[in-house]
Order: C-alpha cells, then sequence, then structure tokens
C-alpha cells in the first residue's frame, strides 16, 4: 500500500493535546467501548450530545457557557473522534442510544434536559422512548429525526453501506482531506460559517481514517423509519431549534416533526446554518439556560 494511504489515527496526546475542553476530558470504559467523555461544571445534569461526523468538540463554545448553571456531559459517540471500540451493532440508532444510555448510567449522571444535535437528537429521542434515559426536556438543534426524502433517502442506506464495506475508502477519504480545503468546503455546504479553529479542528477528524471509518459504519447502519413511526409515543416535552439557512436537515422538517407532535416547541435561528450553535453558541445558549 502507498504510504500515502496509510492510517493516520487520531491519538490523545498528539492531535488531543490541545482539543477544546481538554482538562475537562476523561476516559469511560463501558463494555467494548472505551467513552472519550467531557465532563464540566455544577447543578442538574445536561447532555450533549453531537451529530454524524462531529465530536464533542462541536460544543466548544457553547460548554463552558452551560456549564455556569449545569453539569454538563458531552461524549464522542461511538465511532467518532477519541471514542473507540464499537461493535456494528453500537453503530445503529437503537444500539447507539442504547450504548450512550450506559455510559451515562456508569457515570451516575442521568440528565434533566437532553440536548442533541442532528442525528444527536435522533439517539437521544431513541433513547427516551425506550426509556433509558428520563430528562424533563428534549432539545433538537436542527434535528435529524426522520428520513430523507426523496430519491437520496432510497440511495443514501445503500450507498453508506458501499462505502463503508470498502476499506480502503476511510484512508483515501483521509488522504483528499489533507489541510483544510475538503474540511472547509464541506462546512460551507451546511450554511454555516464557523471560525478558522472550528474548521481546523473538523479537518484534523477528517484527516483520521479511523474518524472517517466509524462515520462511514454509522452511515451504513442508520435508519430513523422506525424512530419516525415512534415519535408520536414521545412522553418528553420537545423544543425544536432551527436554523433558518440549514443546507443539510431542511428547515421544515421541524413542521413535520410537529405535525406528528402537537405539543413540540419550534424556534427558529435566522441566518443560521446546521452548525447554529457553533456560529452563534451564545445565543443558541441562551435558549437553554
Amino acid at each position: 500500500m502507498s504510504d500515502h494511504l496509510r492510517e493516520n489515527l487520531l491519538d490523545w496526546d498528539v492531535e488531543g493535546v490541545d482539543w477544546p475542553n481538554r482538562a475537562q476530558s476523561r476516559f469511560v470504559a463501558e463494555g467494548r467501548l472505551r467513552w472519550h467523555v467531557q465532563v464540566a461544571g455544577t447543578g442538574p445534569v445536561l447532555l450533549l450530545v453531537h451529530g454524524t461526523g462531529a465530536s464533542a468538540h462541536s460544543f466548544r463554545d457553547l460548554l463552558p457557557r452551560l456549564a455556569t448553571r449545569f453539569t454538563v456531559l458531552a461524549p464522542d459517540l461511538p465511532g467518532h473522534a477519541f471514542t473507540r471500540g464499537a461493535t456494528e451493532a453500537e453503530l445503529s440508532l437503537p444500539g447507539m442510544a442504547h450504548a450512550l444510555a450506559r455510559m451515562v448510567g456508569r457515570l451516575g449522571l442521568p440528565p434533566v434536559l437532553a440536548v442533541g444535535h442532528s442525528a444527536g437528537a435522533a439517539v437521544l429521542a431513541q433513547a427516551v422512548l425506550d426509556r433509558s434515559i428520563l430528562p424533563a426536556r428534549l432539545v433538537g438543534l436542527n434535528a435529524a429525526l426522520l428520513p430523507l426524502q426523496g430519491i437520496a433517502g432510497h440511495l443514501f442506506l445503500p450507498a453508506a453501506r458501499l462505502l463503508a464495506g470498502n476499506p480502503l475508502v476511510p484512508r483515501l477519504f483521509a488522504w483528499h482531506a489533507t489541510g483544510q480545503a475538503l474540511a472547509s468546503s464541506l462546512l460551507r455546504g451546511t450554511g454555516s460559517v464557523i471560525d478558522a479553529r472550528g474548521v481546523d479542528l473538523y479537518a484534523r477528524l477528517l484527516r483520521s481514517t479511523d474518524h472517517v471509518e466509524g462515520v462511514l459504519r454509522m452511515m451504513a447502519n442508520w435508519d430513523v423509519s422506525e424512530l419516525a413511526a415512534r415519535l408520536p409515543g414521545l412522553d418528553c416535552p420537545l423544543t425544536l431549534l432551527v436554523g433558518t439557512a440549514d443546507r443539510t436537515v431542511d428547515p421544515e422538517q421541524a413542521e413535520r416533526v410537529r405535525a406528528l407532535l402537537p405539543g413540540a416547541d419550534v424556534h427558529r435561528l435566522q441566518g443560521l446554518g446546521h452548525l447554529a450553535h457553533e456560529e452563534r453558541p451564545a445565543q443558541v445558549g441562551g435558549w437553554l439556560i
């Protein structure tokens, strides 16, 4: 194999040496998983869950704000960044929700407020429906709770499974991610404009073959159709914060969710994209504190 295509594995003592909120990081063993989790602050527990392809770094500026009022718990999801050891089952939506709840239980930090970004909101909704976590409120930041519509929805799973099944794909992707051009391009596609620090952190993740492989395996196992069918049974109050410039999750999906859950609150964040909490952490934090 070409030297260009060798594995590039995230190393906590190398890539993580200046990781955001590093002082709040710890590693938690639960089953085969070794979780990277950040815990900060005191007070009622607030669980923050990132979306596909990201990590706890996505909350780098939001976490310190929330920690003034809450004990904030922000993990890297299985297969992402510094959380290692996920099985295929733990990269499915039900398996990931179950694994997350087990880790939270091991820490003894049951959340009173659960906040999920994009696919992270689906993980939390699944856990609430399974009654493995029992927060007083669930908040979705540009929540991805429903299946993709149209031809994209039909092609997503087969394409993801094809890519995840080829061991060369993560290496090729990481090789093309050298530098920051690919990260910048992908981030622009979200409708958000984030700072240079944020772009650099995503670029580090994209250069990591283990992270890319984990993301592809998650995508290959991901299916929210059953979750969508169960949403009317969600007995936890739901708030949806929706960036009007989101180009990843259609902002109108929030209205389709509200049709299933008439009691859901929908608040629109004008001009913000899919990474609204990274663009305007103070504004988003204001909705949560």
